[in-house]
């Protein structure tokens, strides 16, 4: 399966960059596509300012967190783009890095953030002990239950 991505790659990005070419030319094609990826530089370095501000914020507990970490992911993933040699990864790379793009898509990554984190945490359900405070004398459990849902064999300890 990677090798048919990694050829698919190959075909878009060949595909777009002679199309491009026969559309306006092969020099200004190559001038586009270094433009492309020089202002994908730029944005990486300023946006990722931005994302880590965010971040502090959400640490220190003035922001919420959901913004801040779908911002984060989408400029992860634009500099993971651009760092990609061709033009249609840099542009969509370009895309993801820009404010206006990324107000668009983050509600999108948030639901499917939201919705993977809650597949996660239903497959792993919690089965650990919950010993009742109230029952402990002296450090000696005196009484315990359990709340992973299965009926308990086990007696409480009574004294």
């Amino acid at each position: 399966m990677p090798a048919v991505l990694f050829v698919l790659y190959l075909v878009v990005e060949f595909a777009a960059l002679f199309g491009l070419s026969q559309l306006i030319g092969t020099f200004p094609a190559i001038l586009v596509l270094i433009g492309v990826s020089a202002a994908g530089v730029l944005l990486i370095r300023s946006q990722g300012r931005r994302v880590f501000e965010q971040l502090g914020r959400v640490g220190r507990g003035e922001a919420a967190p959901g913004a801040a970490v779908a911002n984060g992911v989408l400029v992860a993933a634009g500099t993971f783009l651009i760092s990609i040699p061709g033009l249609v990864t840099s542009v969509i790379g370009l895309l993801l890095l820009l404010p206006p793009t990324r107000f668009v898509i983050r509600p999108l990554v948030t639901a499917l953030g939201a919705r993977r984190i809650s597949r996660l945490a239903a497959a792993m359900p919690y089965r650990g002990v919950v010993i009742d405070g109230e029952n402990v004398v002296d450090g000696v459990v005196v009484s315990e239950w359990s709340d992973d849902g299965r009926p308990s064999t086990r007696r409480a300890i009574e004294d």
